[in-house]
C-alpha cells in the first residue's frame, strides 16, 4: 500500500501513468533477491487502479531515453534516495534535465519493515519444531536495525486517517444493474494470489461491484494462528482498496456472512477461493447463510500463491542473501590477507 500510495500521488500529477517495473536480474544486482518474480510484479502493478500501463523490464537507472521511449513528460519517485550498486543517484540525469517530480513517502511502512515482521515470526512458528538457533540469531540481527527495536510489535507505526481512506476509496455507489458480489478474508500481505482471485470474481458478471470484507486482526489470528496477520487491519484496508477490481471494503467484517450483511449490501453472489474455510467459534460454517440462499460460489484463482508461501520465500531468500554477503566479505578478506602477505614477503 506504500507503493500504491506513491502511484496514486504520481497519477494525480498528470493524465496518464506508466509504471516501469524492473526485472528480477536488475533487482538482484542492485538490491538483493526480490520477494516476487517479475511476472508476479507486472501483474500486481497492473492491478493497481491508478496505473494506466506498465513498462516491463524497465532499467534500474531512469534515463531521458527511457522517458522519451514512452513519451513521458516527467518521472516521479518518492522522496527517499535510490542509489545504484556503485552509489550513484539513479535519477541524476532526469533531475538535471528538469523532468523529475517527487511524491511523499508513506510513513510507517517499507518492504524492509514488512520483511522484518515476517522474519520475526521465527521458523518455529511455522512448523512447531524446536527453535532453530541459527535462525533465532538471524532474526535477532534483523530486528536490531537503526531503530534498535524489533519491527514486529504487533502493530506498525503506520497511522491511519480518514483522509487516507478517502484518497484510496473509489467513492462509487452500486448502480442499478450491478451484480453485487461479496468476498471475505484476511487479505494479508496483499499479493498476486489475491489479485488473481479478485480478477476471476470480477469476470463473473457484466457489471460487477465487488465488496471485500476484511476481518479484524484478532479474528485473523484466531483462524490463522502464529503471528498472523502480518499487516494490521488499516494496512490491509488500503492494500485492498488500491486494487482496481474492488469497489468497497467492509473494515472488520463479521466472520460469519450473516443475513443482515447480505440484506444490507443487497448481495447477489458470495465467493470464496480454494483456501480452507475454518469453522466459526461455535463450529458453524461461516458461509451457511449464502449457501442456504443458493448464492455461494467457489472460485479457483488458478494461483497457488498464499501469504504463508511468501513468508517462506522471505525466510529462504533472507538466508541466501546473508550467505551471499558473507561469501563476498570472506573473498574481500582473503584478498586483503594475500596483499598483506605479499607486502611482508617484499620486506
Amino acid at each position: 500500500y506504500g507503493h500504491s500510495n506513491q502511484l496514486r500521488q504520481a497519477r494525480a500529477m498528470g493524465d496518464y501513468l506508466i509504471v516501469g517495473v524492473h526485472t528480477d536480474e536488475e533487482i538482484s544486482k542492485h538490491k538483493g533477491p526480490p520477494v516476487f518474480t517479475q511476472e508476479e510484479r507486472y501483474k500486481m502493478v497492473q492491478a493497481i487502479k491508478w496505473v494506466d500501463e506498465i513498462a516491463p523490464g524497465a532499467p534500474y537507472v531512469t534515463t531521458l531515453e527511457t522517458l522519451d521511449k514512452y513519451s513521458c513528460d516527467f518521472c516521479v519517485h518518492g522522496d527517499d534516495i535510490t542509489l545504484t550498486i556503485d552509489g550513484k543517484d539513479t535519477y541524476e540525469e532526469v533531475k538535471t534535465a528538469g523532468r523529475y517530480r517527487e511524491c511523499k513517502r508513506t510513513q510507517g511502512v517499507s518492504t524492509t519493515d514488512l520483511v522484518g515482521r515476517m522474519l520475526l515470526m521465527t521458523k518455529a512458528h511455522h512448523s512447531n519444531i524446536d527453535e532453530d538457533l541459527d535462525y533465532r540469531k538471524h532474526t535477532d540481527n534483523f530486528g536490531k536495525g537503526p531503530k534498535g527495536h524489533s519491527p514486529w510489535t504487533g502493530v506498525s507505526q503506520f497511522l491511519q486517517t480518514s483522509q487516507k481512506i478517502i484518497q484510496f476509496a473509489s467513492g462509487k455507489e452500486p448502480q442499478p444493474g450491478d451484480t453485487i458480489i461479496y468476498v471475505a478474508g484476511a487479505f494479508d500481505l496483499f499479493h498476486v494470489g489475491h489479485v488473481d482471485f479478485l480478477e476471476k470474481v470480477h469476470r463473473l458478471a457484466e457489471k460487477p461491484y465487488i465488496i471485500a470484507g476484511l476481518h479484524f486482526d484478532q479474528e485473523v489470528n484466531r483462524y490463522k494462528g502464529k503471528n498472523y496477520p502480518i499487516m494490521n487491519i488499516h494496512e490491509r484496508t488500503l492494500s485492498v482498496l488500491a486494487c482496481r477490481y474492488v469497489s468497497e471494503v467492509v473494515i472488520g467484517a463479521p466472520y460469519a456472512v450473516t443475513a443482515d450483511l447480505l440484506d444490507h449490501f443487497r448481495v447477489t453472489l458470495v465467493c470464496h477461493g480454494m483456501t480452507e474455510v475454518v469453522p466459526d467459534k461455535d463450529g458453524s460454517d461461516p458461509y451457511e447463510e449464502p449457501k442456504h440462499r443458493g448464492i455461494f460460489q467457489l472460485v479457483d484463482s488458478g494461483s497457488n500463491l498464499t501469504t504463508d508461501l511468501i513468508v517462506q520465500r522471505i525466510i529462504k531468500n533472507r538466508l541466501e542473501f546473508e550467505a551471499r554477503n558473507q561469501k563476498k566479505e570472506a573473498k574481500e578478506l582473503a584478498v586483503l590477507e594475500a596483499m598483506r602477505r605479499l607486502e611482508q614477503e617484499k620486506h
